[in-house]
């Protein structure tokens, strides 16, 4: 018995003596590889870097837009009266577009990307002519507004139009596609 404990315990000392020496494998049941931990913990770490070096990008990119924003707002403050106005609305219609830029870039730039910063344009660039319009009076002011808002209507028409013709691209090629099947059906049908 005191034989069988011995053999138990120096097994036991061996094989965790061994187990700390080596590295453990592991084997992916999906795939049947069987790789270390170690090279597995360095695929991930690698992605990790990568991940959080394009959040730091990001992070950078932003806080430049921001800086660009605060030091074009500082530059109005010498401003006064509605020159002032139209200064500010032009710096936060310039971070708005920048912001939404980055978002498209950060996106991959696809088609409701690319709508989004067509949009952002639009707006801002009213909000800096309804704001110039303020220094008008009269009819002159009321015909100032409704040229905006007509550029607006046509930027934001235009952004619309473009997104719909990326949409019906991708939908044509696809269609063209099943017409080609359909209309095969279609003279084999008719030939009876």
């Amino acid at each position: 018995m005191k034989m069988n404990a011995l053999y138990a315990a120096l097994s036991g000392a061996f094989l965790l003596g061994t187990a700390a020496l080596c590295p453990a494998q592991t084997t992916n049941t999906a795939t049947g590889d069987n790789t270390a931990p170690s090279a597995t913990t360095t695929h991930r770490t690698a992605t990790h870097k990568a991940d959080a070096g394009a959040r730091d990008e990001y992070k950078a990119d932003k806080d430049k837009i921001e800086a660009d924003y605060k030091q074009a707002k500082a530059q109005c403050k010498s401003m006064s009266g509605n020159a002032k106005d139209v200064c500010e609305k032009q710096a936060k219609g310039d971070e708005k577009v920048a912001k939404a830029e980055l978002d498209a870039k950060r996106k991959g730039n696809d088609a409701s990307s690319d709508y989004k910063v067509a949009e952002t344009k639009a707006k801002a660039n009213y909000d800096v002519a309804k704001e110039k319009c303020d220094d008008m009076k009269g009819k002159e002011k009321s015909a100032c507004k409704k040229q905006a808002k007509a550029d607006e209507d046509k930027a934001l028409a235009e952004a619309k139009s473009l997104r719909k013709n990326v949409a019906s691209a991708n939908g044509h090629s696809r269609s063209k596609a099943g017409d080609m099947g359909s209309s095969t059906t279609g003279t084999s049908g008719t030939a009876k």
